[in-house]
């Protein structure tokens, strides 16, 4: 039994070391291992691996996750016309390089932070600075946040980071500002809203001319067309006439006298002066002596 105990010790022990020379890194980690304080190699790959166990080496692990950086506070960033804006944001970032990002900020992640908020407030400063509060919030916003971005992630490549998004969330304005700033987008709309007025009554009044014009000249052509239809009615009622003479022309002056006996005489109160002899009552005087 005495014989058993310092072999057991001595598995212990063996085991310990084992188990402290064994490491894992899982899918979201980084490893760096260190000997005697200097990093030795660094780690990327997910798997098993090993090393010297402590003091010799030890092990020091990283997220590699991508990671969100939210304001607590909106930034207060003055325009080029000296107007201040309340601007929140977010940032996606990781680290790309882990012996460099531990040198800088060693194994937590608060100093990282605290430097690229830094650097965004920069970077949004520079942004800002030169341009008027309509580019901010409506025309340039997209082209902004590729500014942010472009520069935020030059900055941080040197420390092991990489950027990946910047966003602008929000764009407010300062309560001494809001109502200057409404009165002019109110002024600006109204503009924009008299200038589409005064468009579409144009429009209404080329059109309303375009249809008078058209109108006209229809009712001018069926009036050119219904005087060439009367003028040819006319022409073939003119030649029956002239037919019809030709055959019988006594019976036509007949008809005609007729004609004008109706017209004359179509209303009790009708009164003409004439003497009887008058050629305007030939037919009369036949058909009385008829008679």
């Amino acid at each position: 039994m005495h014989r058993l105990f310092p072999a057991l010790i001595a598995l212990a022990i063996a085991l310990a070391v084992l188990l402290s020379s064994v490491f894992i890194v899982r899918e979201r980690d980084l490893a760096l291992v260190f000997a005697l304080g200097e990093v030795k190699e660094s780690i990327s790959k997910p798997g098993l691996y090993f090393k010297l166990p402590p003091p010799f080496q030890n092990v020091v692990f990283l997220d590699k996750r991508l990671q969100t950086i939210e304001n607590k506070e909106p930034e207060r960033i003055q325009t080029a016309e000296k107007k201040n804006l309340l601007i929140d944001y977010y940032v996606k970032w990781r680290i790309s390089d882990p012996r460099q990002y531990y040198v800088t900020f060693g194994a937590s992640d608060r100093g990282a932070v605290e430097r690229l908020q830094a650097q965004i407030r920069d970077a949004l400063n520079a942004a800002v600075n030169v341009r008027t509060v309509k580019d901010v919030v409506a025309s340039e916003r997209d082209e902004i946040m590729r500014e942010v971005l472009n520069a935020v992630a030059a900055r941080a490549r040197p420390f092991g980071v990489e950027v990946v998004d910047v966003r602008l969330t929000r764009i407010g304005f300062v309560p001494e500002i809001s109502e200057s700033v409404y009165r002019r987008m109110e002024a600006e709309r109204k503009q924009e809203a008299n200038r589409l007025r005064a468009t579409g009554m144009a429009e209404s009044e080329r059109i309303r001319a375009q249809a008078d014009r058209t109108r006209e000249e229809m009712l001018a052509e069926a009036y050119a067309k219904s005087q060439a239809i009367r003028g040819e009615g006319d022409a073939e009622a003119a030649g029956v006439y002239a037919s019809a003479y030709g055959k019988n022309p006594e019976f036509y002056r007949f008809y005609r006298s007729l004609e004008a006996y109706r017209n004359a005489f179509s209303s009790e109160n009708d009164i003409l002066v004439i003497s009887p002899d008058s050629e305007f009552f030939n037919f009369w005087s036949q058909t009385k002596d008829s008679r």
